[in-house]
């Protein structure tokens, strides 16, 4: 985990502020025996609250110090330092707020992305509890939007979430985007999808996309000018397979998971893997193929 040296946001300079990072960190035994400078997380909120600076901020310039975030302690290896800080200072636009969208923004939430701004303006309802983590008997009937929210803010209060309770057309999609490295369709169907593939590609952002029907699924990643999967909907993107097959938990979870760790990937500025294809999974036969959009 070596220190963030190439970031540029110089907030380890904000006056006062590396001396009381170094001054309270200490040194964390990771499970494997190595020590790793950690600052703890009370500490973290603790600075940010007596120097009135953003949460975000001071876990930055921990990292640009070389100290890891105790909140972000078990990414060590998997994000370096300097990884972590791009994914507190990124900024990722979601549209969905149920199944895929709920896991995806709480798989983000906790891994840091610093910003995520995210529509939805449906509301809970009892057939949404199979599947929709921010579904719950005290939630049904409540926006989505506003559900996610709340959540977010308990999960990782360095997150600055925007919440969007409102159906977008193609014109707020693009709005919705300004700004966004990456846009991530977790909508419900087909109908809207290649609306929002139009405005991520008017963006130049990649867009990561993807729809689950019974136990299986698709994940693709499609970068400014390549082919969406919405590109091949033929008629039945009126009444996609998911209104035969249904949506259960285990097959929504494993397309979130595959989302988020492509969209933390991307983040990090790495390649993303599934440029111009389509991962294909089937839980009921445990398959998993990639094919070429």
């Amino acid at each position: 985990m070596e220190p963030a040296s190439g970031q540029e946001s110089g907030f380890a300079h904000v006056p006062g502020l590396a001396q009381a990072l170094s001054r309270l960190s200490r040194q964390e035994t990771l499970p494997d025996g190595r020590l790793r400078p950690c600052l703890p997380l009370a500490v973290a909120e603790e600075l940010a609250l007596s120097l009135r600076l953003p949460l975000a901020q001071v876990e930055i310039a921990a990292l640009e110090l070389g100290i890891a975030p105790e909140r972000y302690l078990r990414n060590f290896d998997t994000y370096t330092l300097a990884e972590q800080a791009l994914l507190l200072a990124s900024s990722v636009a979601l549209v969905g707020l149920g199944g895929l969208g709920g896991y995806v923004l709480e798989l983000l939430a906790r891994a840091g992305v610093g910003g995520v701004t995210a529509a939805d303006g449906d509301e809970f309802a009892p057939s949404n509890l199979n599947r929709q983590l921010y579904c719950t008997s005290r939630s049904l009937g409540g926006f989505k939007a506003a559900a996610a929210a709340a959540r977010v803010e308990r999960v990782n209060p360095a997150v600055v979430f925007t919440p969007v309770a409102a159906f977008l057309d193609e014109a707020n999609m693009a709005r919705l985007l300004g700004g966004a490295q990456l846009c991530i369709d977790a909508l419900g169907g087909l109908t809207d999808r290649p609306a929002l593939a139009r405005a991520a590609g008017a963006a130049g952002i990649p867009l990561l996309t993807a729809a689950v029907a019974g136990q299986g699924g698709y994940v693709a990643t499609v970068l400014p000018g390549q082919p969406s999967p919405a590109d091949f909907f033929g008629p039945e993107a009126s009444a996609p397979a998911e209104n035969t097959l249904g949506t259960p938990g285990p097959a929504v979870c494993a397309a979130s998971a595959i989302l988020a760790g492509e969209a933390l990937n991307i983040l990090c500025g790495r390649a993303p893997a599934l440029a111009g294809s389509m991962l294909l999974f089937d839980l009921s036969r445990m398959s998993f193929e990639t094919v070429r959009l």
